[in-house]
């Protein structure tokens, strides 16, 4: 049975950093390509970041570029996701998922959840002062 769990959620000052981490088991995530996404209250989930089966090919939302980083270390079946000068509109459930190929394409969208089988549960980040 496939499980990712995200962790590292928290509160957090503007301004701040954090990191959230995904764990697979069950699924060998050095075969797929990875996303995060999130979804703020109120709000339809939206896509955040993602990068392929190598980490050589990495994509960003327009809203978090420059401030936030994806990677992945497959030996460890983990994917991160470093949050830094965070804005209260960064708040959300983030939500890391597991793509169907390893590579994204012209067929294979990084940013539309239907790219993903795998999901996990979220955790909450909340960035208040």
């Amino acid at each position: 049975q496939v499980h990712l769990v995200e962790s590292g959620g928290g509160l957090v000052q503007p301004g701040g950093s954090l990191r959230v981490s995904c764990v697979a088991s069950g699924v060998n995530i050095g075969r797929h390509a990875m996303g995060w996404f999130r979804q703020a209250p109120g709000k339809e989930r939206e896509f955040v970041a993602a990068l392929s089966w190598s980490g050589g090919s990495r994509y960003y939302s327009d809203s978090v570029k420059g401030r936030f980083t994806i990677s992945r270390d497959n030996a460890q079946n983990a994917m991160y996701l470093q949050m830094s000068s965070l804005k209260p509109e960064d708040t959300a459930v983030y939500y890391c998922a597991a793509a169907k190929y390893d590579e994204f394409g012209p067929l294979v969208h990084e940013n539309r959840e239907t790219s993903y089988v795998y999901w996990g549960q979220g955790t909450q980040v909340t960035v208040s002062s």
